[in-house]
């Protein structure tokens, strides 16, 4: 039996919305039901862009519409806590939160709890690339040990977004530093065929340039951060800057090869994506490439949550991240905000959004 169309909910029109929107809307699976949005022209200007019939001015009214099947929350990252929490709480409807999950790891951590506790509510954390099948091929590459024994790991993404996101977000750290971050616990994790890599003891050094915004929130502007994973002798260099460049790099280095992404991998084409495994003996090189099916990585996404749901799941599959996942990862890229900021001598003052 074909499963039933899935109805969308989207909490915000900002420019992530807008991608994720087109993404619902391009799939047979799923159609956008409704919208809410703070600022009426843009509200009325989302809905009619994406055709969407029901526009809402709370975020209750629109996790209370009965008409709609997923809650998509679009919203900043400091706003993501409570508006997962008020869509567990509504039942009965699935939810894709917006990556980072949240910005401190207390909220991460009563957000999956609440989900936990709810029992049949389906939640995801928006870390679409995840859910692209050049991932099934990168963790299949590390759990036949193809590299050898993985020692290092190196990572950056720079893009010019700083002005289209909200400071309370918390920086680049969140914005950007996630998307490597979450990649390198990936690695990790098939690499050495579990979460111990990642939970053992490790040692974090973050360095970072600070900016402040006109209402005073001070955030991470350019980042980086150095951090051994001392239970399996691997060390990773991650940087991440939002606020110029539009650039990426990722490589991971065994004791026989190493393996470099030739396309970006967070943002994965709606054609190929590829990477290379060089063989350092004899200096062999193989390219590996996947296709994209036409669908880029949050066309991927949306069929994820489509399949999980169809199967009554509450949380997808690896490559895309349970919600210990999530955990785990927001548990780092709080460790290496922490730091940058000690060795500013600055303390986090971190806004909450409440939406009730």
């Amino acid at each position: 039996m074909t499963p039933p169309t899935l109805r969308w909910g989207i909490l915000g029109t900002s420019f992530i919305s807008d991608v994720v929107a087109r993404a619902v809307a391009a799939s047979p699976g799923s159609r956008i039901q409704a919208v809410f949005g703070r600022d009426p022209s843009r509200l009325a200007a989302f809905a009619a862009r994406h055709s969407v019939p029901t526009q809402h001015a709370s975020v209750a009214a629109l996790l209370a519409d009965p008409s709609v099947d997923v809650i998509y929350v679009g919203l900043p990252s400091h706003a993501h806590a409570s508006a997962v929490a008020l869509a567990v709480r509504a039942g009965k409807k699935a939810v894709l939160s917006e990556k980072a999950l949240a910005t401190t790891l207390a909220d991460a951590r009563a957000m999956t709890a609440s989900a936990r506790a709810a029992g049949d509510v389906f939640l995801l954390e928006g870390l679409m690339y995840l859910s692209h099948p050049v991932m099934d091929a990168l963790v299949t590459v590390l759990a036949e040990g193809r590299l050898g024994r993985v020692r290092a790991v190196s990572g950056y993404y720079a893009a010019d977004i700083a002005a289209k996101a909200n400071p309370r977000g918390r920086g680049t750290i969140y914005n950007l530093g996630c998307y490597p971050v979450s990649l390198l616990h990936l690695v990790l994790e098939s690499a050495f065929g579990g979460p111990a890599a990642w939970t053992g003891r490790r040692t974090v050094l973050g360095h970072g340039a600070l900016a402040t915004s006109e209402d005073g929130v001070t955030y991470a502007r350019d980042a980086a951060l150095t951090v051994s994973f001392h239970e399996v002798g691997v060390l990773a260099t991650i940087q991440s800057s939002d606020s110029f460049g539009n650039d990426f790099g990722f490589t991971i280095q065994g004791d026989r090869a190493s393996l470099t992404f030739v396309t970006n991998p967070w943002l994965p084409p709606t054609g190929d994506s590829v990477f290379r495994i060089k063989t350092y003996k004899g200096g062999a090189v193989e390219t590996v490439t996947v296709s994209g099916g036409g669908m880029d990585a949050f066309g991927h996404q949306v069929k994820r949550v489509e399949d999980c749901v169809a199967a009554g799941l509450t949380e997808a599959p690896r490559p895309s991240p349970s919600w210990d996942n999530s955990v785990e990862i927001m548990g780092l890229l709080t460790e290496w905000e922490e730091d940058i900021f000690a060795r500013h001598g600055e303390k986090i003052q971190v806004h909450s959004a409440g939406l009730e």
